[in-house]
């Protein structure tokens, strides 16, 4: 493979001008892709194979009036006031007929009639059916919607509008470009050079442009949840600065011996690209295996980010090359641009040799702390729950969130997650008898408040009862009440009998979510092994990178768990109501944090073997390896910490909990598990670390990712050039 990268860096060098046009003709297409097939994304959490999608299925095809999304108008009267005011009633009923007229809008319901009144009359609900999900509800309509109302408010009514048909893609903001300005000013300080700096951001820019404009392009064809976008421009920024971070620097490396500019990016390409593809590979494997958990929408996510970066690497691996040679001696700072390979360097070593001087002194204290510390942070995790966003936890000030606030005011917080029970049989009389014995049988139900009326079909053989829970729809009251509701309700009568609503759909699909996990860990970590094996030609390495990844994949859930959920210094990341975790949020950190965990472990870890390979001894080629890839593993982490903490100032509770996530993450992998206690193990294990049976050398196959077959070449090569001169 790096023979193969190392034509392929010199070709782009050399046709710099074609490989750059070629970039910017694709993006031009892409973007004009974009703007010509953009599909709308969803906010629907489908599950196929669950009772509560059956349930919206029969809805859809016995009831389709009812299978649309639904709206929550609430109003109250002032204080000291009651809606049985005449000139008030007058007002909630005029806002009926306003509801009911709007585009897009089937009918709505009178509170006075349905009895959705408080037993104070203070409060009331305007149950608002729509003909479309809240995916295909239009702007235009969800606008309409919003609006409507000004008549009652001019009478003296407060109206909030809520409902499934609010929910609303999340938006990306100008705070994103934070983390993005941290990551140029990292490079700044690393580089020395402006040039250095703007080159390798703009590189990744690219990438992610285009990487987003063919995924937008593709949004017609294939359904996108509204958070893969955002997830596919998070990793796709992230990945693509540290790709090109890692090449740039090598050639820096390669210029500052005196090795010429073509040259340095061929060698380059070839053996820091080797490790830029392998890393990409990781992360596209990762998140590509999210597909056998056979979740849609997480499939949909996991192709999505996966497919940015595989752009990220085509990038990194053509189009900056093409920049190198566009930049020349200017990637080297000023000073020593005309220095570069006349002298040897000054003899000063920097923090990384000082540093793993200092882990491997105090190896023992250091791995005893490290994996007790990790553990004990790992804790919380224990008690994580999960579940999907609802609009009581959505983003205070919102529409959906005042919504739900005045329901559980007025209401109780029960009213924002009720349930939906179907009954469907093939006459009349038998859906009728069957609704009876439902109810009857769910009389006394712990934590049911309320069973509402049935709405018949048209045909009076499908009817809908509405299951109002005591407390809101992430509680774990909640989770119980729809177990014993479906319990209780299975197979007590000949009437098909289903359980479904945006609470029920929640809990399925973090049920299926949290059964999936371990497979999904233990894929991912048996991934790991098999795939460092092959790198590092060894059996204690890969198992010590395992056990690293599930530290840190520990110690991240613990801590999110301890502030998201529990609420412990939630202030100080602006989450207004902790609650559980966005059921999908674990096993797609584990998916992200997998590979970007074995990116640095091959950065640091094959130069450590690289040194032990030609004759230094475990502890020389353990500092040596820590010392070279110090400055830039901490430079790489840096920047992904940045560009994802930038996500955690949307207001988008479930955005702001993914990016708080993954930069916490990548924080503990690179800071304390790969630069303190990887050194700390493997000189420990001292030369068994590099032990591996000749059988098994002989089966695996040679990746070549540290570029050794390159160099045999490029040394002959160079031994003939001496003759040929001689």
């Amino acid at each position: 493979m790096a023979t193969l990268l190392y034509r392929l860096g010199r070709g782009s060098f050399r046709r710099r001008k074609l490989v750059l046009v070629a970039w910017l003709v694709l993006l031009v297409a892409l973007g004009g892709g974009a703007l010509a097939f953009k599909g709308q994304t969803t906010s629907d959490f489908s599950l196929p194979g669950t009772e509560s999608q059956h349930a919206l299925d029969a809805l859809a095809r016995e009831f389709p009036e009812a299978s649309g999304a639904t709206g929550t108008i609430v109003v109250a009267a002032p204080e000291g006031d009651t809606l049985a005011d005449p000139q008030l009633t007058a007002a909630v009923r005029g806002l009926v007929e306003e509801a009911s007229t709007l585009p897009g809008v089937v009918g709505a319901v009178d509170p006075f009639t349905a009895k959705a009144l408080t037993p104070d009359g203070r409060y009331a609900l305007i149950q608002v059916q729509f003909a479309d999900r809240a995916d295909e509800v239009t702007e235009a309509q969800r606008s309409a919607y919003e609006e409507s109302g000004a008549d009652a408010k001019a009478a003296g009514l407060r109206v909030e509008h809520g409902g499934e048909v609010m929910s609303s893609p999340p938006e990306v903001g100008s705070t994103e470009a934070i983390g993005v300005a941290v990551a140029l000013v990292v490079l700044l300080i690393t580089f020395g050079s402006l040039v250095a700096a703007g080159m390798t951001m703009l590189n990744a820019l690219i990438g992610v442009g285009a990487g987003m404009a063919g995924l937008y392009a593709l949004s017609s064809v294939f359904e996108l949840n509204s958070t893969a976008p955002i997830l596919a421009l998070m990793l796709g920024l992230a990945v693509g600065i540290d790709y090109s971070l890692f090449i740039t620097s090598r050639h820096r490396q390669h210029l500052a011996e005196g090795v010429e500019p073509e040259e340095a990016a061929a060698r380059s390409v070839g053996t820091a690209g080797s490790a830029v593809v392998f890393a990409g590979i990781t992360v596209i494997i990762a998140l590509a295996g999210l597909a056998v958990v056979n979740i849609p929408f997480l499939t949909a996510m996991g192709l999505a980010a996966a497919g940015t970066v595989a752009v990220a690497v085509l990038v990194a691996v053509t189009l900056l090359p093409a920049f190198l040679g566009f930049a020349g001696m200017k990637v080297l700072p000023r000073k020593l641009r005309g220095t570069a390979g006349h002298r040897a360097p000054a003899a000063k070593e920097g923090f990384g040799f000082r540093w793993a001087r200092l882990v491997i002194r105090l190896r023992i204290p250091v791995v005893v702390v490290g994996i007790v510390g990790l553990g004990l942070l790992a804790l919380p995790a224990t008690d994580m729950r999960l579940s999907l966003p609802d609009s009581s936890t959505a983003a205070e000030g919102s529409p959906e969130r005042k919504a739900a606030d005045l329901i559980s005011e007025g209401f109780g917080p029960g009213f924002t997650g009720r349930l939906a029970l179907v009954v469907s049989s093939d006459s009349p009389e038998q859906t009728v008898k069957a609704v009876q014995t439902v109810t009857q049988a769910l009389q006394g139900t712990p934590n049911l408040l309320a069973i509402t009326p049935p709405n018949l079909s048209p045909d009076k053989r499908t009817a809908l009862l509405g299951i109002i829970p005591k407390d809101g729809p992430t509680a774990a009251s909640t989770e119980t009440l729809v177990h014993d509701v479906r319990l209780k309700t299975d197979g007590i009568t000949p009437a098909e009998v289903s359980l479904t609503g945006q609470t029920a759909i929640g809990i399925d699909v973090s049920e299926k979510l949290s059964n999936a996990l371990p497979v999904y860990l233990a894929l991912v970590v048996g991934l790991s092994v098999l795939l460092l094996m092959l790198v590092f030609r060894s059996i204690l390495v890969p198992l010590k990178a395992a056990g690293g990844f599930l530290l840190t994949v520990g110690a991240t859930f613990g801590i999110t768990v301890w502030i998201f959920q529990e609420g412990h210094l939630a202030d100080l990341v602006g989450v207004s109501t902790p609650g559980p975790l966005v059921s999908f949020l674990p096993i797609l950190l584990i998916g992200i944090l997998f590979g970007l965990a074995m990116d640095y472990e091959v950065f640091l870890v094959s130069r450590m073997r690289e040194d032990y390979v030609h004759g230094a001894g475990p502890q020389e080629a353990t500092i040596s390896g820590m010392g070279h890839g110090a400055r830039v593993v901490t430079a790489a982490a840096l920047i992904m910490t940045s560009v994802f903490a930038g996500f955690v100032l949307i207001d988008d509770p479930t955005i702001k909990a993914v990016g708080f996530a993954l930069a916490l993450g990548v924080a503990v992998d690179a800071f304390i598990v790969r630069m303190t206690i990887v050194p700390a193990v493997i000189s420990l294990f001292g030369r068994s670390a590099w032990w591996l049976p000749r059988w098994l050398d002989r089966l695996l196959p040679n990746v070549d990712i540290e570029g050794e077959k390159l160099r045999v070449q490029l040394h002959e090569q160079s031994a003939e050039k001496v003759l040929v001169n001689a």
